[in-house]
């Protein structure tokens, strides 16, 4: 028997609770893993509290994020006691997910870990962390280098934004964060940020189409009226990258900005991105997140206290990483 922790619905409610599973209780899948460790996104809050009607059918486990040993394997590819991780295709939600002790997966969804990374350090990175670096790697591809002026991070304090600002500091980049909880100010100075901007300075619609020219690009977790500002302030042909949705899903913008100054709006969809381009990411995340760093933006938590946690991250009162701890 392992323990789960697995959430129901009935007359619309959604609620959650710690159970024993058997092994028999698995979905299918050809890759069994031993769960060591997983985290908490915004997305499993959802999940957790049945938020946006993410899962089609429950009983459901949550956890969109894990990573552990290999138990059992029918692909060749895997052996048992490799160390592997999973993120995203719709592990979590479609699929069970990473909030079990052993968990059975679709093998494509797998990645080897990387030499040099524990189980306990890809899931302080996990899916906020890919997506960070995916985002970066889109604003490259678009021209950003180092030497430019600032490059501005929305939602900072959050899980992607915090790993954002660690490794765009330490490739040298100026960085401005941008944060709705002024108390964090110091936390995310010690992250990189050389600047803080107040979250109210871009939560506001603005009647014009084109501010003044402020960002040389941005990796935005907030969407909404900030993402639309955003765009207005970009710099001639610079690049947002956005990868989030807290401040909402929608967003009113004019098309001036790209227009007149051939800015860019990259969409970054971290959940189906293709394996050789998590690999590059994940590689470079190995190497570029620094662990002291990593460590002091990270708490591990046991997994019954995620179904507490999953309200405070949906509330907008989570710092940093937490990973759950399962084995």
């Amino acid at each position: 028997m392992f323990k789960a922790l697995v959430v129901s619905e009935s007359d619309g409610s959604v609620t959650s609770e710690i159970k024993q599973l058997e092994e028999s209780d698995l979905p299918e899948g050809d890759l069994t893993i031993r769960v060591e460790k997983s985290t908490l996104n915004y997305k499993d809050g959802m999940v957790v509290k049945g938020i946006g009607k993410l899962v089609k059918t429950y009983p459901h486990v949550p956890g969109v994020d894990m990573a552990g040993e290999v138990v059992e394997s029918k692909n060749p590819a895997f052996r048992e006691g490799d160390g592997v991780l999973v993120t995203g295709f719709r592990v979590g939600e479609t699929y069970w997910g990473g909030y079990s002790q052993l968990a059975r997966v679709n093998s494509n969804f797998a990645l080897k870990l990387p030499n040099g990374l524990t189980s306990h350090d890809a899931m302080a990175i996990g899916t906020a962390g890919l997506s960070a670096m995916l985002a970066l790697m889109a604003l490259e591809e678009h021209g950003l280098r180092p030497s430019d002026d600032e490059v501005l991070v929305t939602g900072a304090a959050g899980g992607v934004g915090s790993i954002a600002v660690t490794i765009l500091h330490g490739l040298g980049y100026k960085v401005a964060a941008s944060t709705g909880r002024p108390e964090e100010a110091e936390y995310l100075r010690g992250l990189g940020a050389t600047s803080i901007v107040e979250r109210s300075e871009l939560s506001s619609p603005s009647q014009r189409p084109l501010e003044s020219e402020r960002w040389s690009g941005c990796i935005d977790a907030v969407g909404g009226v900030t993402l639309a500002r955003v765009i207005s302030q970009l710099k001639r042909n610079a690049s947002v990258a956005a990868v989030g949705l807290a401040g909402g899903g929608r967003f009113d913008a004019s098309v001036m900005p790209f227009l007149l100054r051939g800015v860019n709006l990259l969409g970054i969809d971290s959940v189906m991105a293709p394996l050789n381009r998590r690999e590059v990411a994940w590689s470079r995340l190995r190497d570029e997140v620094p662990r002291q760093l990593l460590g002091e933006m990270t708490r591990e938590v046991e997994l019954e206290e995620v179904p507490k946690l999953a309200e405070e991250i949906l509330a907008g009162k989570v710092r940093g990483r937490i990973v759950v701890k399962l084995s």
